[in-house]
């Protein structure tokens, strides 16, 4: 159902319009940590994925509130690309991409490599891979597999560790970061 304003406009693109300009007047976060404790007005998230050449770049959070219609689209362009099966993503783990890549102060969307992920998929990727774990935090929908090209994996993996939010992996020779909002851990070379 949608919401229309006197103006003609949905309710989606009133807050569209007010989160565009609000990203301009948002402070620039020091720290993770603070922005993970609620610090400033926004959250914003953007990524692509060169599997099904999708982007999203959308701000998902306003003065202490979700918003669903982008979460829900996050959920959808972090399925599983495969089977499209969808997961509900974890508020922390979308909070914590959000916020390493606030601190790598680029504009440049993430690459996905991998959101969530089905059994069977798991399952078929740890019979290629002995790096897939049998329980991994992607089947709960808590856990991505990130790229930036104007940004190492080092430089990456340093951004996600001083969210102190969850689980980082670096894995420099595919060339991307594993985030998931699991125990406080870090893993990789």
């Amino acid at each position: 159902m949608t919401e229309m304003t006197s103006g003609g406009l949905t309710r989606r693109a009133l807050l569209g319009a007010f989160a565009a300009s609000a990203v301009a007047a948002a402070p620039t976060y020091s720290n993770a940590a603070g922005f993970l404790r609620g610090a400033g007005d926004i959250r914003r998230i953007r990524m692509f994925s060169g599997r099904t050449g999708e982007r999203v770049d959308m701000i998902y959070w306003i003065e202490g509130d979700y918003i669903a219609d982008a979460i829900k689209e996050v959920n959808f362009f972090m399925r599983d690309w495969r089977n499209d099966e969808i997961k509900t993503i974890d508020l922390r783990t979308i909070d914590i991409m959000a916020a390493a890549h606030n601190l790598l102060d680029v504009s440049e969307p993430y690459m996905l490599i991998s959101g969530y992920r089905s059994p069977s998929t798991n399952a078929m990727l740890r019979a290629r891979s002995s790096g897939v774990a049998k329980n991994s935090r992607h089947l709960y929908g808590q856990a991505a597999d990130l790229r930036l090209a104007s940004r190492s994996v080092g430089q990456m993996y340093s951004a996600a560790k001083a969210c102190g939010g969850g689980g980082v992996g670096r894995y420099t020779r595919s060339d991307f970061v594993h985030m998931d909002c699991g125990p406080v851990r870090s893993w990789g070379s």
